[in-house]
């Protein structure tokens, strides 16, 4: 399976296979005081670190590492 990013730099979609792909989540306070977790998952291409937001749902889906 592959998972479809946008390089800014370039300003076009790149396919990456899955065993590139590392996953991470980030997390932040917001104003009221709870803490917001965004799923996020990486990938080097070419030299350029890409990065895309997604739901927790397809966050799990694949299999990646974690990193921090």
């Amino acid at each position: 399976m592959s998972v479809e990013f946008y390089n800014v730099k370039t300003r076009s979609k790149v396919s990456v296979p899955e065993t590139q792909i590392q996953k991470a989540t980030l997390k932040r306070q917001n104003k009221n005081g709870t803490t917001q977790i965004r799923y996020v998952l990486r990938a080097l291409v070419d030299g350029m670190k890409l990065t895309k937001f997604v739901s927790q749902k397809d966050w799990e889906a694949i299999n990646a590492p974690v990193v921090e």
